[in-house]
């Protein structure tokens, strides 16, 4: 996963998806997947819970040599909150 998620990658984003609320988490995880299509709610296998997910415009292109599309943005809440003492700085 990755918080440093540039301009470029998320050209081809067309919306995000919302599954639930996120007024009340302190921040959201992102990850970057490979996925067979542009739309839809992607599986999500990984610790805590997805709570959003990013489409894709139909000028998004799919891999050559996969066939798969990369859909930035699968955000998901943390299994457990952080402790107070490694909260992230907030600029």
């Amino acid at each position: 996963m990755s918080s440093l998620i540039t301009e470029d990658e998320i050209r081809y984003e067309s919306d995000l998806v919302w599954l639930e609320d996120i007024t009340d988490l302190d921040y959201v995880r992102q990850s970057l997947d490979r996925l067979p299509t542009r739309r839809g709610k992607p599986a999500y296998h990984r610790d805590g819970r997805m709570v959003g997910y990013a489409t894709l415009t139909p000028q998004a292109k799919a891999s050559r040599s996969s066939g798969t599309f990369r859909r930035p943005r699968v955000l998901a809440a943390a299994p457990r909150p952080r402790h107070p003492a490694r909260r992230p700085l907030r600029a």
